[in-house]
């Protein structure tokens, strides 16, 4: 019986420290969320191709003759070579033979159409810019287009952190943390900092994960080669000090529990 008060105080003691407290873990729990009202999504864009971009484009023809000369490869070698490749170091390795590089001006180097600018088009407006080129010497051409370099990179309290590539022309700030193994228990939810280069500039943006209005960001979608940083909560300091000092505190706080015992006893 007489335990029973310090072993109470004990264990009250223990669960006051805990490193994270539950609130922390919860995404969104600020948020006045409209459940079964539908909300347009006005901050959805179509990304645009920028300088160093790397492109993969093809050209289509009912006569394979007539388009190889517009195709860095001809359709069999390609099919050929995307094997190949993929078997052997993947979706790295296929881009150097299969890739259409943006310079620094916006220009591609086409064949036969020449340079062809580029920079500031999205994939449609840019597919349809080359098809008019084409139209001269192929009245049945069918121009494919997509990103190969389209990569986020997703660092800090996650649990696989480091570079994401994507398929997909869009792809959201929760998504690309969820393809970076998700946050750690350690991560600040409430202060993501997402790194944007666009048009010659960096650009910096905070953004709250509890809160509604991440939805509506202009960074909620993200773009090729953003920088996503979620910065750890003051708990994660314990986990990572110096050993010593660790130890340190943690025979203080046990003298001062043995201490709070021997007097309740007396």
């Amino acid at each position: 019986m007489p335990l029973r008060l310090p072993t109470l105080l004990l264990a009250t003691a223990l669960l006051l420290s805990s490193c994270v407290s539950h609130q922390e873990l919860i995404n969104f729990n600020a948020a006045q969320l409209p459940y079964d009202s539908p909300e347009d999504i006005l901050n959805a864009m179509e990304l645009k191709i920028q300088p160093e971009d790397l492109l993969r484009i093809t050209v289509h023809s009912f006569d394979p003759l007539a388009a190889a000369p517009f195709n860095l490869e001809a359709e069999g070698q390609n099919n050929m070579m995307m094997g190949n490749q993929m078997g052997q170091g993947g979706a790295n390795s296929l881009e150097l033979f299969m890739g259409y590089f943006v310079d620094q001006e916006g220009f591609i180097d086409f064949p036969v159409l020449g340079r062809i600018e580029v920079a500031g088009l999205t994939l449609e407006q840019a597919k349809f810019k080359i098809y008019e080129l084409l139209r001269p010497y192929l009245k049945d051409a069918v121009v494919n287009m997509r990103f190969l370099n389209f990569k986020v990179t997703v660092l800090g309290e996650v649990n696989a952190p480091g570079t994401v590539r994507l398929t997909n022309k869009r792809v959201t700030l929760l998504e690309a943390i969820g393809m970076a193994g998700d946050l750690s228990d350690y991560a600040n939810r409430t202060n993501v900092l997402v790194i944007r280069e666009r048009e010659g500039s960096r650009q910096y943006a905070r953004l709250d994960l509890q809160s509604a209005e991440i939805f509506t960001s202009p960074y909620f979608y993200l773009q090729q080669n953003d920088v996503v940083y979620v910065e750890p909560i003051r708990a994660r300091v314990a986990t990572v000090a110096d050993p010593a000092q660790r130890i340190i505190s943690y025979a203080s706080a046990g003298l001062s529990v043995i201490t709070l015992i021997i007097a309740l006893r007396r």
